[in-house]
């Protein structure tokens, strides 16, 4: 392969690097790092890409294994409190067994991307577009572009300005997608039906979501760290480890949620192809079933609940439960390919 502009930390030398910029020196370094540092797993790379502003963004890499087929690259995208991290510890290696390259992005101000100036980290137009900027300089083949949480109202504007023909002359046009994967997801309309809900049907519960959230309790006590993000049988040790994690990843909070709630709900879909799943968790303390029938309703798409986990759907300790519905749901999106 070429030489390319980039450094890549990895702890697997052997390991292949699919990336194929079509900008020489999109993938760049950055001088920051975790205080809790995440340390990769088998096979995997930390990269760091160079958006427009300057800005580096952080991406872990995860080469699929054993690839007889061409497969669409996997993109993830993180919500609130989390960075590329939640993503490498249990999916990357699930989805790259079975043959998907797979990349996980840090959103600027988190994991160990670089952090722009001001209060926030950015806006759902910026953070899309950033997305868009990657893909656009980075990846070759339409990916499955997959949110979580904040992450997936993100990928839901992203998916609404496919195709829109006002950006088509704009750098930050945001390139096809083979589907996308919202998982756990805000709904379109944001957070604040979700808050309304709990406020008038569960008053503790949301009395507990506001603490663990918005006072950021969840970083100080373990308990309510559980509760907010996963299931109740798991492991202390576990939840200790994430809990870390999540409190150092997040420098500035990813949106002005006052100036977000004004911008919603998101567009619709222009493209009427586009694939879409719409996966939920039947524990799930942030995301109610209300919201997920929300989402679901809005694309068209039929919901998927998955029993026994919690938010945090891809670190929870049944996270092969979510991950199996997604590759199930690839391989039937791999049939309807024309031959």
């Amino acid at each position: 392969m070429a030489a390319i502009g980039t450094t890549i930390l990895t702890n697997n030398l052997h390991c292949g690097v699919a990336v194929k910029p079509r900008a020489a020196h999109a993938l760049t370094i950055n001088n920051y790092k975790m205080p809790v540092p995440y340390e990769l797993k088998q096979g995997q790379s930390r990269q760091f890409h160079k958006l427009p502003s300057g800005s580096s963004m952080e991406i872990i890499f995860q080469k699929g294994h054993h690839k007889i087929d061409e497969k669409p690259p996997l993109v993830f995208v993180h919500g609130s409190f989390h960075a590329a991290w939640c993503w490498a510890e249990h999916w990357l290696p699930f989805f790259s067994r079975h043959g998907f390259d797979c990349y996980a992005l840090s959103l600027l101000a988190q994991g160990e991307s670089d952090s722009p100036d001001g209060a926030v980290a950015g806006s759902l137009q910026s953070h899309a577009a950033d997305v868009a900027d990657f893909i656009h300089k980075e990846i070759q083949l339409p990916p499955i572009l997959l949110g979580h949480s904040f992450g997936g109202l993100i990928v839901q504007y992203y998916i609404a300005n496919v195709g829109n023909e006002k950006l088509q002359e704009m750098e930050n046009t945001h390139p096809n997608l083979a589907g996308a994967v919202l998982v756990c997801s805000v709904p379109p309309s944001g957070n604040s039906g979700l808050v309304w809900r709990y406020l008038f049907s569960k008053p503790i519960a949301a009395f507990k979501v506001t603490r663990s959230l918005a006072a950021k309790a969840f970083q100080t006590s373990l308990p309510l760290c559980k509760e907010t993000f996963f299931s109740a049988s798991m492991e202390d040790h576990l939840v200790l480890r994430y809990q870390k994690l999540m409190t150092e990843s997040s420098r500035k909070p990813l949106f002005d949620l006052r100036k977000l709630n004004a911008s919603l709900p998101v567009p619709p879909v222009k493209d009427p192809c586009m694939k879409i799943l719409v996966l939920g968790a039947n524990d799930d303390f942030i995301v109610d079933a209300e919201g997920l029938r929300e989402t679901s309703r809005f694309y068209g798409a039929s919901a998927v609940c998955v029993e026994g986990v919690a938010h945090d759907m891809m670190l929870d300790e049944s996270w092969e439960k979510g991950a199996q519905v997604i590759l199930s749901w690839l391989h039937a999106l791999d049939t309807e390919q024309p031959q």
